[in-house]
């Protein structure tokens, strides 16, 4: 019998040499990743943000936001943002480790990604402040759909490169793209590799 993709994929997770950023001038903020298995396919939940909001709205994205000084650590703000955004109770969510840290541009956020498995099927409290809906993405979707990446010229003259993924109506971009795109890379690790 074959190790579940979330076994391996903590093992990826764990092994990995993180990076972190260095501008300390930026907020700390952290999201969840959550991913779950139904009928034998792995998704990835994903929140579109209301027009309520005070940062990047009607964006698609990750449970999460900024760290509270009531915060033990980073993933505790992840897991309480998720908590209150889509009613995900901390003890559900199994962190399976941690992906590198995400600049945004426009909201200066340093945000630590988690990636954590969810059980299937859940009973969400969705947050209708903070989220519009829940989109889950199959992971076999995302990892044939080819990425689209753009460069452009950010504050002091940096070249910085920019993720975007289409799923129907659905546009992924910004920092949400940049931390899809380290979770699929790390999962395609996984994977048995083709001839």
């Amino acid at each position: 019998m074959s190790t579940p993709l979330w076994h391996r994929l903590r093992e990826i997770l764990l092994r990995r040499r993180r990076q972190t950023l260095i501008n300390t001038g930026l907020n700390r903020a952290a999201v969840l990743v959550p991913i779950y298995q139904k009928e034998g396919e792995y998704y990835i939940l994903f929140t579109k943000r209301t027009q309520k909001v005070e940062y990047h709205k009607g964006q698609l994205s990750f449970p999460g936001g900024a760290q509270e000084s009531g915060d033990k650590s980073l993933a505790s703000t992840a897991l309480r943002e998720s908590f209150e955004e889509i009613g995900l109770r901390p003890e559900d969510a199994e962190v399976l480790g941690t992906l590198d840290e995400v600049e945004t541009i426009s909201s200066k956020f340093a945000i630590t990604p988690f990636v954590a498995l969810i059980p299937y099927p859940y009973r969400f409290k969705i947050n209708r402040n903070e989220v519009e809906e829940l989109i889950d993405i199959p992971l076999s979707v995302l990892l044939k759909q080819e990425v689209f990446p753009e460069q452009f010229i950010g504050e002091g003259g940096e070249l910085l490169t920019s993720y975007f993924y289409r799923y129907k109506d659905h546009i992924i971009w910004s920092a949400t793209a940049k931390i899809l795109k380290q979770l699929l890379d790390s999962i395609s690790a996984c994977l048995p590799q083709q001839p």
